[in-house]
């Protein structure tokens, strides 16, 4: 379908109801409006075709540091951090982020605010302002950030891999920045970095090189006149578009192999060619290709060998780190023990792969096959949240013509042997670069990334090697995929004869209970299914949750070599462990979704344990465990704190302990205890009917409890699961002290968790009023004011229906114990401003949490997972926003000032707090002098805390409204 206007003609997808326009303002910015009459958010973005490419030589970061400054303040608008708060008091949320060759920054808002918050936005890039101070502030912004990324092997792969390219290409640079680039090394040599700051954005902030997307429920009239209005002042300096003509690699760059040791477990194979940017043919789709077949798991596929031999537990294939200029095709490979020792014959089954693609010729209806499969994707694309939205066509614009700005590269339709092989002729031996990252390389290499502190070791190889290992990898039978069977043909929509607008329970019996929710908001050919399993011998012991992990994982392990054409064609599945058993999840067309759903229950019911898989799959398992010490400190403190209050959950220490005496006749012996006694909770919602739902369930039950040898009966009434959340001790300040459990990280951080009570639309209320109050002036107060850390956030926190708020924050400033401090300090501070806010002022709030609540969801997904919540948490309010919002519009200024004095004030008698601390290594003194302080009581042990507490009620029932 497409929209024409005298300007362009936009490719968009069929179901779309938004109308578009493109135009262009006098100072040559480009911008993209459209109008959603259903919309109850409103967007913006501006894509910026600068990014650290352009960075000064020795003001590594300059660029992501102007994206973090332009957020500050304006000649406007002077009030510091005043552009944050208002999106935040009106519903909405803000970010940005800086890449190679762009910044894009964006926000959303309710519709109600959109106007001024445009305005505000627009001030970025017409007269900021940078205050030295503010300057000053930031920059120990940026470093926090970068300390956070410092430990992360993302971060510092993807550094490696930029370090060993040319030192004059600006691939090579380092982009995040830190104290040393930004302040310390600029000072030395006598630069200023706040004029460099300024002057940078003068000279690359040009209006030709800014594309801007606006998204509303206004008519595109009045988008395009406030669109004039507010963005017509950027000044445009005719400033040309970054691009290099050089590329990143040259000839000592390629044929080697980088030796390199991780932060976590594990052994990873990166193998990359520099290739032809697939955005200059993206119509002919090269790498889209070879990605698809490269990275194909299904029988005969590389994978499927790889896994077959017990070499490898994941691969993908594509192309990455794109520009116009340049561009690499990466095939990333997790390895086991076993395929650490083969890397020679991995790689030589790879190039055997390509020889393969190489000598059955590009295969049209392969490409015709992945073209339609595009073509569907678009079509029948879910409505995504605005922001994110206008965020990708606005990267778009800077790299695709008019016409293709929504589509981007996602509907490769002209097939072309000859570009599709001149790509697959550059995955060449001459032309490889293979970086193999493990730890057993530890102490074996001789040279350091100096911005990561990375160890490596390069060896030349040649072509001649890479041939020998080709000849000697083993014989095995590699062949292209077969025809996709799962790929849909009926789209039709579903008659709904009634317009449900929440689940409704359709059965209950002694072995499931359905409920059910036609699709009848979002007109797509998809549906949602999920089947949850409550098994009482799922989670009775540390043992019995990682049999249960172990047996999800070899599930979805035996299932991928057929199901995974289900997954290219649009029907994705999931099966995972929970607390009380394990949960089976598709969603996708709806067309073919019976067959995957019986192929998957058929797998279940014939369960058998193949003893070279269990040993693949428990090595894989115990990686994960052991590296759970590498989390972020602020994850550590939140598992703690998760820990600490929700009962019958066990510690991943005792898991990993019990790890490696566990065999393949353990889980043999467990799966059918396991099944032997369960309940199963079904919710199917989407482009489905009633009879099909039924029908579904009906079939699930007579393979598992009505078959000739049924292999599961129903629980026992006093068998039922239910999960119950610790009731804090009134007026008792608890607090538990860690230290972070990779010794090597500098990051500490404090969960601050204020305990409120069991859900209560009165309660709910309140405690979501105060969130969005004192939302921003906590990042303001304690991120820009006194840089505690770049992760300093206030938030909700929900624990099967007990309700709470909780402070997060990440620091190298501070120990944990300062950092609580600070926060009581604020919260002191908050209060005056609390007693002080005017009525307007708490009906403005009132409104904007309104208006969030009567946000309609967008997709399938995001409605079956809100309802899911209700079901999984027992509570069942599936009208819970109408009862909070009418509770909303009673509320007063006094009730929130009365539930701030009950419940968050400093020292209120009632208040009910944990405070869970994780000292890294800077803080590690004041780890060990910890103790009880006076007011605060410590825990030492939290089991024995757990067992000592009385707990909350659950509202896991047998409760709901049955459909007759």
């Amino acid at each position: 379908m497409v929209v024409g206007n005298e300007n362009a003609e936009i490719v968009k997808a069929r179901i779309d109801k938004r109308d578009y326009r493109r135009i262009v303002l006098r100072n040559s910015l480009q911008a993209l409006i459209i109008t959603d009459p259903d919309t109850d958010k409103c967007a913006a973005s501006m894509n910026v075709g600068v990014g650290y490419f352009c960075d000064p030589d020795g003001l590594e970061g300059l660029a992501h540091f102007l994206e973090h400054m332009l957020f500050y303040a304006s000649e406007k608008y002077p009030v510091e951090d005043s552009y944050s708060k208002y999106i935040t008091e009106h519903g909405g949320s803000t970010n940005a982020f800086t890449s190679s060759e762009n910044t894009n920054y964006f926000f959303d808002v309710n519709t109600d605010g959109f106007e001024e918050a445009l305005d505000r936005f627009a001030q970025f890039f017409t007269k900021p302002l940078m205050s030295a101070d503010a300057t000053m502030r930031e920059i120990k912004a940026v470093d926090s950030e970068n300390q956070k990324n410092l430990l992360s092997d993302g971060w510092r792969m993807n550094q490696l891999q930029k370090h060993l390219t040319a030192e004059d290409h600006p691939y090579h640079k380092f982009s995040t920045g830190n104290w040393d680039t930004l302040e310390v090394k600029p000072k030395a040599k006598g630069i200023d970095t706040r004029n460099e700051l300024i002057k940078f954005h003068e000279e690359n902030y040009s209006a030709n090189l800014m594309q801007l997307v606006v998204y509303t429920n206004e008519s595109l009239d009045k988008i395009q006149n406030l669109v004039e209005e507010k963005f017509q002042d950027i000044r445009n300096t005719n400033r040309g578009c970054f691009r290099t003509s050089a590329q990143p690699c040259k000839s000592e760059h390629l044929q080697i192999i980088v030796r390199t040791v991780p932060i976590k477990q594990g052994h990873k194979l990166r193998v990359v060619w520099p290739v032809t940017p697939e955005i200059l043919h993206y119509i002919e789709g090269p790498c889209r290709y070879l990605g698809h077949l490269i990275g194909h798991e299904g029988e005969g596929s590389l994978y499927y060998i790889l896994k077959k031999l017990g070499w490898a537990t994941s691969l993908s294939a594509g192309e990455s780190d794109l520009s116009l200029d340049y561009s690499f095709f990466k095939v990333v490979i997790d390895l086991t023990d076993a395929g650490h020792e083969h890397m020679q014959d991995i790689v030589g089954l790879l190039f055997k792969y390509i020889k393969l693609l190489q000598q059955s010729g590009v295969c049209k209806w392969i490409f015709e096959e992945l073209s339609a499969v595009c073509e569907t994707k678009f079509h029948y694309q879910d409505k995504s949240p605005p922001s994110d939205y206008v965020v990708n066509i606005a990267s778009n614009m800077q790299y695709y013509p008019p016409k293709d700005w929504l589509a981007g590269s996602s509907l490769p339709s002209k097939f072309s042997s000859s570009v599709i092989q001149m790509v697959l002729d550059q995955l060449s031996q001459n032309n490889v670069r293979i970086f193999w990252e493990s730890k057993s390389f530890e102490g074996h290499t001789d040279k350091v990334e100096p911005w990561y502190g990375t160890a490596y070791s390069i060896e030349k190889i040649t072509a001649s090697t890479i041939e020998g290992w080709v000849l000697s990898a083993p014989d095995e039978n590699m062949h292209l995929p077969a025809p996709n069977k799962f790929i849909p043909t009926d789209l039709s929509l579903k008659v709904v004869p009634e317009k449900v607008k929440f689940p409704v329970l359709l059965s209950r019996s002694s072995y499931s209970a359905l409920w059910y929710k036609p699709d009848t908001l979002f007109s797509t050919p998809k549906a949602y299914v999920k089947i949850n399993f409550n098994c009482p011998h799922a989670g009775n012991s540390p043992e019995a949750e990682i049999l249960t992990h172990i047996f999800t994982q070899l599930l979805m392990d035996y299932l991928n070599d057929n199901a995974y054409y289900a997954q290219v064609a649009g029907l994705h599945y999931n099966i995972s462990h929970t607390d009380a058993g394990f949960q089976v999840n598709l969603l996708g067309y709806n067309h073919k979704l019976r067959v995957l759903l019986e192929t998957i229950f058929e797998e279940i019911a014939t369960f058998r344990v193949k003893t070279d898989r269990f040993s693949v799959i428990k090595e894989m398992v115990t990686k994960e465990y052991q590296n759970f010490k590498y989390q972020q400190p602020y994850q550590q403190a939140m598992y703690y704190c998760s820990l600490i209050l929700q009962d019958q959950t066990w510690p991943w220490v005792e898991q990993l302990e019990v790890l490696p005496g566990l065999q393949a006749e353990d889980l043999a012996k467990f799966v059918p205890v396991m099944l032997s006694r369960t309940f199963l909770e079904c919710y199917i919602a989407g482009n489905i009917e009633r009879h099909e739902a039924e029908a579904i369930t009906g079939h699930i039950e007579d393979v598992l409890f009505k078959c000739s040898k049924p292999l599961c009966q129903p629980l026992f009434p006093s068998q039922h699961l239910t999960n119950r959340v610790v009731r804090l001790e009134s007026g008792v300040n608890y607090f538990y002290p860690s230290q972070c459990l990779n010794p090597d990280d500098e990051n500490s951080a404090l969960v601050h968790y204020i305990q409120v009570g069991r859900d209560d639309f009165k309660l709910n209320a309140k405690l979501q009023l105060f969130a969005l109050v004192a939302k921003q002036p906590t990042f303001h107060q304690l991120r820009s004011v006194e840089q505690l850390g770049y992760i300093t956030v206030l938030m909700q926190r929900n624990d099967c229906g007990v309700r709470g708020l909780q402070f997060i924050i990440q620091s190298t400033a501070k120990a944990p114990g300062s950092i609580e401090q600070r926060v009581e300090a604020f919260l002191k501070m908050f209060e005056t401003k609390l007693n002080e806010m005017t009525i307007e002022e708490f009906k403005s709030n009132v409104n904007a949490l309104i208006d969030m609540k009567l946000e309609k969801h967008k997709n399938l997904r995001e409605e079956s997972t809100f309802f899911w919540r209700e079901i999984s948490d027992g509570t069942l309010r599936f009208d819970r926003r109408d009862f909070e919002i009418e509770e909303l519009r009673k509320l007063t200024l006094q009730e929130l000032i009365d539930f701030f004095n009950e419940y968050v004030k400093v020292g209120a008698p009632q208040k009910r707090t944990l405070s869970v601390r994780v000292h890294g290594n800077l803080h590690s003194s004041e780890y060990k002098s910890e103790a009880s302080e006076p007011q605060l009581a410590r825990i030492d042990d939290i089991f024995s805390f757990r067992k000592s507490q009385s707990l909350y009620g659950s509202f896991k029932g047998l409760t709901g409204q049955m459909k007759l």
